[in-house]
């Protein structure tokens, strides 16, 4: 089997991404059979590589092995300055992560897995998208967001929305498209999910009305519209409850219908080893479940461990493997 191609993109320049990519690169044989391909600028990298006081040839050697390999991408950063989002950072973490999308979208990859990038870097950069998702979804309108670990996984119908603007959108039409199209695409990758878990929207699901009447109007018949087209999945169940159901169960996924209903209990469980995944794509693409932790920046400190998994998991998929 030809081993895949997967592009690395650098993230926020202040942040951790760059760093996180040179220390993999120093424990390179953590890294499935792949070839790499780095969408980002050697002067980043050659500034980081001082910066932490990684042994100065560790870059030209990681190049020079032929299985990595670094394309110049955007305008050249002038100035860094670690631990603080800039509209210039926001601007080239943008354009690191169009090219790689573009190259996948050419074939020239089959993944990226993108270091974090700051929404408010974006934001001053004046980028219309809040972050990567929302960007895909431009270019791929059924892009969804998923979360993996060893102990749970997770889908959000909605994600970074403010949360009066989620709560508009749970409507029996959008739940059931989403459970429909999440779960073509559970089965296109050969995911394992045997059963959805759908969370309620109001405490206790609802109490069957007494507190919320959301559950009874939209989501019990969006679950029920789903079931009937042959999807397994139930609910709603309430929210302090559900991720019990799922935990260290690998056929289950919970179903959340808002950012933060999921990614409390996803990132107190999984901080480390958590991966978001992209689904909806025509290539694979997955990140750390952290953001930028821009406190964090040039000391060193920050964890590889949920970077290597997104690596994993992304060359899992490409190569054709259960995730």
């Amino acid at each position: 089997m030809k081993a895949p191609v997967i592009g690395l993109t650098l993230g926020d320049p202040a942040g951790v991404g760059p760093e996180i990519i040179l220390r993999t690169l120093k424990e390179v044989s953590s890294l499935p059979e792949a070839r790499f391909l780095i969408f980002g600028q050697r002067k980043i990298l050659d500034t980081w590589a001082r910066h932490l006081g990684l042994t100065p040839d560790l870059l030209p050697a990681a190049l020079a092995g032929g299985n990595i390999e670094l394309r110049e991408t955007g305008s050249p950063l002038e100035g860094l300055e670690p631990g603080s989002p800039t509209a210039a950072g926001g601007q080239a973490s943008f354009e690191f992560f169009r090219a790689a999308v573009e190259a996948a979208a050419r074939e020239e990859i089959q993944a990226v897995v993108t270091a974090p990038i700051s929404k408010e870097g974006w934001h001053k950069a004046g980028i219309k998208y809040r972050g990567h998702t929302e960007y895909l979804e431009s270019l791929y309108p059924e892009a969804m967001m998923t979360f993996w670990s060893r102990r749970l996984k997770l889908a959000l119908f909605t994600h970074h929305l403010p949360l009066r603007e989620a709560i508009s959108r749970v409507r029996r039409q959008n739940l059931a498209s989403f459970f429909r199209t999440l779960g073509r695409h559970l089965v296109r990758w050969n995911l394992g999910v045997e059963e959805l878990l759908v969370c309620g929207l109001n405490p206790h699901a609802g109490e069957n009305g007494a507190l919320g009447i959301e559950e009874i109007q939209e989501i019990v018949p969006a679950v029920a519209e789903a079931r009937s087209e042959g999807l397994n999945l139930s609910g709603p169940f309430p929210a302090d409850t559900i991720f019990l159901k799922a935990l260290d169960s690998p056929g289950k996924m919970v179903v959340s219908l808002y950012h933060d209903q999921a990614l409390i209990a996803f990132k107190l469980l999984s901080f480390e080893q958590g991966v978001n995944l992209t689904l909806g794509l025509p290539f694979v693409r997955t990140s750390p479940d952290h953001g930028t932790a821009f406190d964090l920046a040039g000391k060193g400190l920050a964890s590889l461990e949920s970077f290597r998994e997104a690596v994993w998991l992304a060359w899992k998929l490409a190569s054709g493997q259960p995730g």
